[in-house]
């Protein structure tokens, strides 16, 4: 079995991972992880870490997707997260591979992030991994980059999670609609 867990930076998907990883048992790759192991690894790859999302996504996916593939075929369960995982990716695999993956698409409305974006979605953007660098985006660009995402999801049809007022609460959600899914998955 994979969980995939996909959103915009800085919506909480390394936290739902870590939070999956001690409810479960099931380990966890950061795609971050693996970009800057393969940037610094070959400075000669070709992406930069300043590269748009569709860039290194489309650079990482053929070793995403064969890491994924390799894991159902041998009964193996890993969970995935970050934003290089994009929802027409998903569409690369037959249901035998299919039936095997989770995928939650993340996101926050307009208004949850206007509300809080100093006091929740800044402060908290180091819970589990630290960035060195501060937020850059502004308050307008954060909502657009949410809209396109929950636009992009909903055009390729995945299921998308939106965070409307109370993170907790809401996250509560997702947590469950995983956890029926892996109770489908044990059943088949």
């Amino acid at each position: 079995m994979i969980i995939l867990i996909s959103a915009v930076g800085s919506t909480g998907k390394t936290m739902m991972a870590q939070n999956l990883l001690e409810r479960y048992g099931i380990p966890y790759l950061s795609i971050d992880h693996l970009k800057m192991g393969l940037y610094r690894g070959d400075k000669n790859c070709e992406f930069t870490p300043l590269d748009n999302t569709e860039v290194i996504g489309d650079y990482l996916w053929p070793i995403l997707k064969g890491v994924i593939m390799t894991n159902i075929e041998n009964e193996q369960h890993i969970i995935i997260e970050g934003c290089y995982i994009l929802p027409h990716y998903l569409k690369d695999f037959d249901i035998n591979y299919s039936k095997k993956i989770i995928s939650v698409f993340l996101g926050f409305s307009s208004n949850y992030i206007q509300e809080n974006f100093e006091a929740r979605i800044v402060r908290y953007r180091n819970a589990v991994e630290l960035r060195s660098c501060p937020e850059e985006r502004t308050i307008k660009e954060l909502i657009t980059e949410h809209k396109e995402f929950k636009e992009y999801c909903l055009r390729s049809g995945v299921k998308y999670f939106e965070i409307k007022n109370d993170y907790e609460k809401e996250i509560l959600e997702v947590y469950d609609y995983i956890n029926a899914e892996i109770q489908i998955i044990d059943l088949t």
